[in-house]
């Protein structure tokens, strides 16, 4: 597994604007109903649901919103959502994996569809990119909670396959059978992670730049910015010169 890290560009995650940021609180609230709805809406007895409330707090989201989001899960006129992968392909060839939460089905992949469409890409069938990528679990931490060395002790001791250090914080790779007990000895050791979650590794990345580099940004940023998409994976790098370019734009 190494050579993942999640703070690289295997999942696309633009960083939120003030303007964004009830988008992102009205994803992260989904999360919280939906873990609460699934499981229990005890986050004491429900792995999914302290994740999902680690990471609304890593935003910032209030005691209140978080607590009502819960709640919403236990009226009997909560919505339904239903858990959604779309697969398909981007400017350069690039694959890429959505993940969705939605109460209507038809509607998102109407708007997921013609997003891969305006940029040059397509949508295709399910399974029809997910063989180039591998599922693995991931425990993020903030780099408050120790040292590389220290991390790497842990991971050794909860029976984690990796670890990974760096500016933006600390990040366990495990096989998906393990997550849910690496999870919790991470969790006993280390108290609640910033997120938890089994996400999709590419097994191998695809340089782009120039123009299939910017318009496959910017197709990665439509998807990210749609209401139902909670996480969206594609197995490419960026050029350093497109890098320098976007950077400075």
């Amino acid at each position: 597994m190494a050579g993942h890290s999640q703070f690289k560009n295997i999942m696309f995650r633009k960083g939120k604007q003030d303007a964004q940021r009830s988008k992102l609180f009205s994803k992260l609230s989904r999360e919280i109903t939906v873990s609460a709805k699934l499981g229990m809406p005890d986050p004491a007895h429900n792995p999914r649901l302290r994740a999902a409330i680690a990471a609304a707090k890593q935003q910032s989201m209030s005691k209140d919103v978080i607590e009502r989001a819960i709640k919403k899960a236990q009226g009997g006129d909560a919505e339904t959502y239903d858990e959604v992968r779309y697969e398909g392909f981007g400017p350069g060839g690039v694959a890429i994996i959505v993940e969705a939460l939605t109460d209507n089905r038809n509607r998102t992949v109407g708007d997921i569809r013609a997003a891969f469409s305006k940029y040059g890409g397509a949508l295709g069938e399910t399974g029809s990119v997910s063989f180039m990528f591998q599922r693995i679990g991931s425990i993020v931490y903030p780099g408050s909670v120790g040292d590389a060395d220290a991390m790497l002790e842990a991971a050794i001791e909860v029976g984690a396959d990796e670890s990974i250090s760096g500016s933006e914080g600390h990040e366990f790779l495990c096989r998906p059978e393990d997550f849910a007990a690496v999870r919790d000895a991470l969790e006993a050791k280390l108290g609640a992670p910033q997120s938890a979650k089994i996400v999709w590794k590419p097994s191998n990345t695809i340089t782009v730049n120039d123009q299939a580099g910017e318009t496959l940004t910017k197709l990665l940023e439509v998807l990210d910015d749609h209401d139902d998409v909670q996480n969206v994976y594609a197995n490419y790098e960026l050029s350093d010169a497109l890098m320098e370019k976007l950077s400075a734009a």
